[in-house]
């Protein structure tokens, strides 16, 4: 069939793809922060809740069976949260490790019962926080499964949102979030930490090729749009002052565009075979353009950071030695999930000592495994196998909502690595998603025909 007279599926959404894009544009205006005493956190919870209790009550019931390795894993999660709260006698918890500087009778009474998590009001946030990812999992799987092609639309349109803002706020536009703590003057498209903000426009840039061409006929209207929007993220990346959104905007493209390869080749086949040589020139040079341009002009804040960086004087650098002595302290115990601020002050030398506090180790890596010990820690290779052993399967089954799944976890683990976007409720919300579009490998292969992402290895 010409690819002229394909058309896509009459878009019928049911009540669960309406309520996860509710959910998601909630969590976009006010889920963009990971401190706990920001207004965003009741209003992001409370829409989770509602969304849940909406779903139980008017969508159909949720298949987690479907998404087992991410229900597993927040199950997993919560678990540890309980576990962590459950009181211990006094005699356990004095011979825990790390405890002995809270045995003075004036902080802990000799008879005291109390959990294994030194911080327990942060732990209870802690769990409380999974009530987003939770909720993403009740609607993303109760939905039909004709919907479920949907789902990388509605991602890209939300982070679409936030690439607006941020060029508004590149124009000098003064847009402050009053549910986040955003600075004013910053590019951020209302997510507080510029390099979560990076990250997010960075899946868009992975997902942006693959929308373009992969949808039929569609993709005569949207491979332009997709190639409008690819210099837009790259230019808002560089102006949103993120040093390590700049590598991931780099990987993010380069998975992109992999996923798209026969996507883009199917849609050429008719045309001469410069066709593709010329558009990727072209793309090439639009975005170095943009890139001169904003160098130019000082507003390549990210690459002027990068050069001005003097890692001696970055505390993820000089905090890290004392990250690992406070891992050792608690090991294998943990000090408690949602603990890191007071413990690291607790540690703390005086050289470190600044107006500004650090409030999470910036390598979320070993952070899950200061707080949460070795429990944490086999959770987490767990968890990183599983990607493994997924994203194997999803590239060699060419499916492309996996892949994706796969890509998109890869870029929240690479940013995991130097900041803690996993703790932001809208990245919590994003890596849920991803994580369910990647444990879907053998369905998708076959019930994508019809989508506006089928497989890649079906012509369009």
């Amino acid at each position: 069939m010409a690819i002229s007279r394909l058309r896509g599926p009459r878009f019928s959404p049911d009540i669960s793809l309406v309520l996860l894009a509710a959910l998601f544009l909630i969590l976009w205006l006010a889920g963009g922060a990971s401190r706990e005493d920001v207004v965003g956190q009741i209003v992001t919870r409370a829409a989770s809740w509602i969304a849940i209790l909406a779903a139980v009550l008017v969508a159909r019931g949720p298949q987690i069976a479907k998404a087992k390795g991410a229900t597993l894993f927040l199950f997993a999660a919560i678990l540890l949260c309980v576990v962590q709260l459950v009181p211990l006698p006094p005699g356990v918890w004095r011979a825990l490790p790390g405890r002995a500087a809270f045995t003075n009778p004036l902080i802990s009474p000799p008879d005291l019962w109390r959990p294994l998590s030194l911080v327990p009001g942060a732990t209870v946030n802690a769990m409380f926080s999974l009530v987003t990812p939770l909720a993403v999992l009740v609607l993303a799987t109760s939905m039909r499964e004709d919907q479920k092609r949907f789902t990388p639309v509605l991602v890209l349109a939300v982070i679409g949102l936030a690439l607006l803002v941020g060029l508004l706020q590149f124009t000098g536009a003064q847009l402050i979030n009053p549910l986040v703590n955003g600075s004013a003057g910053a590019v951020d498209g209302l997510i507080a930490n510029r390099n979560h903000f990076a990250l997010f426009l960075a899946i868009g840039l992975l997902i942006a090729p693959v929308w373009g061409v992969e949808a039929g006929s569609a993709s005569r209207v949207r491979a332009p749009i997709a190639l409008g929007l690819i210099p837009l993220f790259v230019l808002t990346i560089l102006a949103s002052g993120s040093r390590a959104g700049i590598a991931l905007g780099g990987v993010a493209l380069l998975l992109g565009l992999t996923i798209a390869r026969r996507g883009v080749k199917s849609a050429l086949r008719h045309y001469p075979r410069w066709t593709l040589p010329a558009i990727g020139i072209g793309v090439i040079t639009l975005i170095a353009i943009f890139v001169l341009a904003s160098v130019a002009t000082d507003r390549a804040v990210s690459l002027n950071r990068l050069v001005e960086m003097d890692t001696g004087e970055d505390m993820r650098t000089r905090g890290l030695p004392i990250v690992l002595v406070i891992i050792r302290t608690y090991f294998p115990f943990g000090s408690g999930l949602g603990s890191f601020d007071p413990i690291f002050r607790i540690h703390e030398p005086f050289g470190l000592l600044k107006p500004t506090y650090f409030n999470h180790a910036h390598n979320d890596l070993l952070e899950i495994v200061l707080t949460a010990g070795l429990p944490g820690l086999l959770l987490l290779v767990t968890a990183i196998g599983w990607w493994l052993w997924r994203s194997i399967g999803a590239w060699r089954a060419d499916a492309v909502l996996p892949k994706l799944g796969s890509a998109t976890l890869l870029l929240i683990m690479l940013a995991s690595i130097v900041d803690y976007p996993a703790r932001t409720p809208i990245i919590m919300a994003m890596t849920t998603i991803a994580a369910i579009w990647l444990g879907g490998a053998e369905r998708v292969s076959h019930a994508m025909g019809k989508a506006p992402l089928p497989s890649t290895g079906r012509d369009l």
